[in-house]
């Protein structure tokens, strides 16, 4: 009797469909794109010290999907960081059988990923060959970052090629030699050339495009030990453009939307004076004590998935 009845068990098990315990976001294929400074987080920096995804794409994996956070150049034009992207994504996606990728784009990775699906020139994502299953953005640069047109209008133009020279070589004690042009990274982030960037770079026809946003309630030192000095200019340069005073840091909160706006980070504790520019990635796990970043990003990709 007991042989028949673990026999009935086990036949009930194998039965199931196999679906039944995957994850959520089983086969899901996602790529985590960096911003300004970032890296692929497979290697991470300092010796795989500091994570910019704060173990996002592990926790990602763990729900079912092929998660890839592909490096580019940490300090670069939107261009040049679109091209390494590419060439990282198309082996990866082969290799893993991903005939469609969901783009997931933070700060400066968020106009990567729109320039990505949009610039047929790429070879990416075009009409007889679509590779891109949707685009969410968090915290990008839809409008520009009037700290860039501050840090740009005070660096004299003769000094420019200097200061890219001079930075660059301290940037590749970091990051190892990768090609960098901070000059034409900080223009990239530009208010006026974030605007022609959108009147050149439409969204793709028939594609989900999502963004996400968030703000710090003020210049909070404890929480916000790296963005509180930040706040308060990008506050003003947000009023001067038009823009808004809310922000992130380092990103005018208006100037993070793009198509379908989904909302702020969720599961925010009662304790958090709002969510900055960094701890939206949940770097080197910043974020994950003010909110529910697992959770927020699993909806995320959830969505994107989904198309809702």
């Amino acid at each position: 009797m007991k042989a028949k009845f673990l026999t009935l068990i086990f036949t009930l098990f194998f039965s199931l469909p196999v679906g039944l315990f995957a994850g959520p976001l089983d086969g899901t294929c996602i790529a985590l794109v960096h911003g300004i400074l970032g890296f692929d987080d497979t290697q991470g920096l300092a010796g795989g010290l500091v994570k910019y995804w704060g173990g996002l794409d592990n926790y990602l994996r763990s729900q079912g999907a092929k998660v890839t956070t592909p490096g580019s150049s940490p300090l670069n034009s939107i261009k040049v960081r679109s091209e390494l992207t590419r060439d990282a994504l198309v082996p990866w996606m082969a290799a893993n059988g991903c005939a469609k990728v969901h783009l997931i784009g933070h700060s400066q990775g968020g106009l990567v990923v729109r320039y990505m699906a949009s610039n047929s020139a790429l070879g990416f994502n075009t009409t007889a060959n679509k590779r891109i299953g949707s685009v969410s953005t968090v915290d990008a640069v839809h409008k520009g970052a009037p700290l860039a047109d501050i840090v740009l209008g005070v660096i004299p133009s003769w000094l420019q090629p200097f200061a890219n020279t001079a930075l660059g070589l301290f940037s590749s004690l970091f990051y190892g030699k990768k090609p960098m042009d901070i000059i034409a990274m900080g223009r990239s982030l530009a208010v006026s050339t974030v605007n022609s960037f959108n009147a050149a770079t439409p969204n793709f026809t028939g594609l989900k495009y999502y963004s996400y946003a968030n703000k710090m309630a003020w210049a909070d030192p404890v929480q916000h030990i790296l963005m509180a000095p930040t706040h308060p200019i990008t506050w003003a340069g947000g009023l001067w453009y038009g823009l808004g005073g809310a922000n992130d840091g380092v990103v005018p909160f208006e100037s993070q939307k793009w198509g379908t706006y989904k909302g702020e980070a969720t599961g925010q504790k009662w304790f958090a004076t709002g969510i900055d520019h960094l701890q939206a990635t949940n770097l080197q796990w910043s974020g994950q004590n003010f909110f529910d970043v697992t959770g927020w990003y699993l909806s995320i990709a959830q969505t994107a998935k989904a198309g809702l």
